[in-house]
């Protein structure tokens, strides 16, 4: 299979920075970077070469991948169609990172995290206007309404997630019914309402080489 499903804190360790991949965990003095903030292996202690150029660009590069968990040609497909609109194309290649499905349902607050909320959305647990959507990688556009199911509002995760989220920053391009688990997409998020920690000029920068 050629999708990561070994443990997610392995990859925050590789990059030397958190990516929130596990939820709450992220947020405690259990985060393994805060333990052990150096590469995983039996040598990533000794790993401290200073990287530049073309590692820079790469490691960006890999950091976006691994937070919004897709592969090498999804991830360059997103690219080649940002940098055929109109627009910034590291803005633009965040965006349609952003208004993946999956992702929206994270940023909703009906999962702890992308990885859980891309299970939710593959077991058939998510609604786009009324119809159920389980393709994680779905492009949801402004005014789209998604729901969890009225079978799955009861589920554990996603009444643990909804305790999570309710601590976290409203989005300013997402409107939230907590009490009916209900989002709606207010518009197409801007540079500023996307908190991630990539440099997307180096991605840029990488794939026009």
């Amino acid at each position: 299979m050629a999708r990561y499903t070994g443990p997610v804190c392995r990859l925050c360790r590789r990059e030397g920075s958190k990516l929130f991949l596990k939820g709450p965990k992220c947020f405690t003095d259990k985060c393994p970077i805060e333990k052990r903030n150096f590469a995983p292996g039996q040598h990533g202690r000794d790993r401290k070469a200073k990287i530049v150029g073309y590692g820079l660009q790469l490691r960006e590069k890999q950091k976006a991948k691994r937070m919004y968990f897709t592969l090498e040609s999804q991830f360059r497909a997103y690219y080649e169609k940002a940098s055929r609109a109109p627009g910034v194309t590291g803005e633009l290649l965040l965006q349609q990172l952003e208004r993946r499905l999956d992702n929206v349902t994270f940023r909703i607050g009906f999962a702890i995290s992308r990885r859980q909320a891309r299970q939710i959305v593959r077991h058939g647990h998510v609604e786009v206007n009324g119809r159920k959507v389980n393709i994680p990688s779905y492009q949801v556009g402004v005014g789209d309404q998604i729901k969890i199911r009225a079978g799955s509002a009861e589920m554990g995760i996603v009444q643990g997630a909804g305790e999570f989220a309710g601590h976290q920053p409203p989005l300013r391009w997402l409107e939230v019914d907590r009490a009916n688990l209900v989002g709606k997409v207010l518009a197409l998020p801007k540079r500023e309402d996307i908190n991630v920690p990539v440099n997307e000029q180096l991605i840029v920068e990488l794939y026009s080489k």
